[in-house]
């Protein structure tokens, strides 16, 4: 495969690249789930539209990244599905949904992957997890009350993309999470005897949080029997506990 970019994605990558020669990886472009920012956004979408035109052009797959998060699903009252409705609710959902109509009316053969957070070294220190361990290091965090993750470990997710792309899919959009929801709050009380037990901890309002959980059915429905990310109902504390042995 072709990789581009050289982020926290295209650098757990690597180790494929010797892999799926018909295939192109687009892994850059606007990392920021706040991001509202409508140069980032053009930027990424001439990025988008330059590397389908080349894919078109040479018969190559063309494998996006895009969110499974409420910020591109919008509320919901059940999991989140690859067919159903999507109404976003934040600038970056917005525009990666934008983005994935843009690949598919470019006429490129592809393959949209929705990914949930991400979890593992070297992850930007923006991100959620490495945020809370920081402040939970440094003896105080705050959680927004009802807020919840769908936490995925980066090297299951590579896993699961090598296995996606060597089912020859050349068109679709699969979700890519655990499917399970878990409260921020029960992060923070997992990693907090494990980095720093007297932590103060303060949950605050951040006005109404709908509860999010992604259907995982069509990535099990693709890839039946494999250990795909969530397996078991604890998977999210090997992950946590993974991140914080490497990262102490």
């Amino acid at each position: 495969m072709h990789i581009l970019g050289n982020g926290f994605l295209a650098q757990n990558l690597r180790p494929l690249a010797g892999r799926h020669p018909d295939t192109v990886v687009l892994a850059a472009g606007v990392s920021w789930a706040s991001c509202t920012s409508e140069e980032e956004f053009a930027r990424e979408r001439a990025l988008l539209a330059d590397t389908a035109r080349r894919c078109v052009a040479t018969g190559r797959r063309l494998l996006f990244f895009s969110t499974s998060s409420a910020g591109l699903y919008g509320p919901l009252d059940c999991p989140a599905r690859e067919d159903g409705p999507a109404t976003p609710s934040t600038a970056y959902g917005a525009h990666k949904l934008a983005q994935e109509e843009l690949l598919r009316a470019s006429g490129a053969d592809h393959l949209i992957l929705r990914l949930s957070h991400l979890v593992g070294p070297g992850q930007p220190e923006h991100q959620l997890l490495p945020t809370l361990v920081r402040h939970m290091r440094e003896g105080a965090v705050q959680v927004h009350r009802g807020a919840t993750r769908d936490l995925v470990a980066v090297a299951d997710v590579i896993m699961v993309i090598d296995r996606l792309l060597g089912l020859g899919l050349r068109s679709g959009t699969v979700n890519v999470a655990s499917g399970t929801a878990v409260p921020v709050m029960e992060i923070v009380e997992h990693l907090r005897p494990r980095l720093n037990g007297a932590a103060r901890v303060e949950q605050v309002d951040a006005g109404l949080i709908h509860p999010h959980t992604v259907s995982v059915e069509k990535l099990h429905r693709l890839l039946p029997g494999a250990d795909t990310p969530g397996a078991g109902p604890y998977y999210y504390r090997r992950v946590l506990d993974a991140y914080t042995a490497v990262s102490a």
